[in-house]
């Protein structure tokens, strides 16, 4: 089969090439980007014989189908702006496709992708991604859901703590910025919770969570959890639901004032040479100085809490996965996090495994054996832990 990668010279594309071009099932690896420069890093550790690289415009349709019409699947690793743009595309030449982006957006192409005779499969990443495959897991396991929690974040190793934030960039710091403003919708004891972005470091709103091997590690709210429980068909016999960001312990102690002071503000600071607001700063100041060196690693650590009713019991399911940065070949932990479960759905699809049209869900389209199983193969364990209530 033929992958094209969207992006495929940045952090999470270099990451899927490597994936795809080891794999005996892929015979090219089109790797489409603006710029090649960065391919240096992996080149080494690939099969570049493999591997095709091709120019992408992703303003230009017409540059985006010609490349797609190359492929039998395509996975987009681009800035989420460009999503529907690219899943036009996959409509258009009739070519699958595989992002890691919400699926709001694109919600709107389900009839359009599914007269197509098109998958589109969004929301297949690591959070969300990974997590949503869990959760389709879960609503399949128990007979009534109660519970449904899930924690995830992009963490430095201990010893890669050098900084008051304890926090180093694994993936873009602008979306860092961004989701430390998210709104989030919730569930507690039965009743909707929304928590406004300004208040989500609250301390009243943020949660201590243990992690075996990590310790205890800071959950922040972040994201509409109720939108994944509806998808999956159970709010209506849930009684907490939420999901929360790790950190190291301190990091909302930082972010409190910092917020309360209108350090997030991207209105223009009065009476500056130029228009500069307190958000573009942060970016600019704050993105340099918190790099992983070539030596550290960035861990990935998820956390899924779920409980209800299986037959006839009351029941909690625990699964975990802890990633880490690959120090031989510079992969982070949330590169791989996240190109991984593409790279798996997009040969699930090439190769007719996943059968369905339409603009898809992990929740409901991705066979969770299978994918568990070639994560497995990649070093990425799913644990379980199941256990009866009293």
């Amino acid at each position: 089969m033929r992958v094209l990668v969207l992006g495929g010279c940045g952090i999470q594309g270099r990451a899927a090439v490597f994936d795809l071009a080891k794999n005996p099932d892929v015979q090219e690896v089109i790797c489409a980007d603006a710029n090649f420069e960065a391919m240096d890093e992996i080149s080494a550790f690939v099969d570049m014989a493999k591997v095709r690289t091709e120019s992408l415009d992703a303003n230009n349709p017409e540059n985006l189908d010609r490349l797609f019409r190359q492929a039998d699947v395509a996975i987009d690793l681009l800035p989420r702006q460009f999503v529907e743009t690219v899943c036009q595309s996959a409509i258009r030449t009739g070519v699958s496709a595989v992002n890691s982006n919400y699926a709001y957006p694109i919600a709107h192409l389900e009839e359009a992708a599914r007269n197509a005779g098109v998958a589109i499969m969004p929301e297949c990443g690591l959070d969300p991604g990974i997590d949503l495959v869990i959760y389709g897991e879960a609503g399949r396991r128990f007979d009534e859901l109660h519970v449904v929690n899930s924690y995830c974040g992009g963490l430095p190793e201990r010893s890669a703590c050098d900084n008051p934030f304890n926090y180093k960039i694994s993936w873009v710091f602008e979306g860092v910025l961004a989701s430390t403003k998210r709104d989030s919708r919730m569930i507690d004891e039965g009743k909707a919770v929304d928590i406004p972005g300004a208040d989500q470091h609250d301390p009243r709103n943020v949660r201590q969570v243990d992690f075996p091997g990590l310790g205890t590690l800071e959950a922040i709210p972040n994201g509409d959890a109720i939108f994944f429980t509806d998808a999956l068909g159970v709010t209506a016999t849930i009684r907490e639901t939420g999901r929360y960001s790790l950190r190291w312990p301190g990091w909302s102690a930082l972010w409190h004032p910092l917020k309360k002071l209108g350090f997030l503000s991207e209105d223009p600071v009065p009476g500056l040479p130029c228009a500069v607001s307190p958000y573009q700063m942060m970016n600019k100041l704050l993105g340099p100085q918190l790099q992983y060196k070539r030596n550290e690693k960035d861990l990935v650590v998820m956390l899924n809490v779920f409980e209800g009713i299986k037959g006839g019991r009351r029941v909690r399911l625990v699964s975990r996965l802890l990633i880490e940065r690959d120090l031989d070949t510079g992969i982070m932990a949330m590169a791989k996090g996240v190109s991984c479960p593409a790279s798996i759905v997009a040969r699930m699809i090439a190769a007719g495994e996943i059968r369905d049209s339409g603009v898809l869900s992990p929740m409901k389209h991705i066979p969770y054996p299978a994918f568990t199983k070639a994560l497995r193969d990649r070093g990425i364990d799913v644990e379980e832990e199941e256990r009866v209530l009293e």
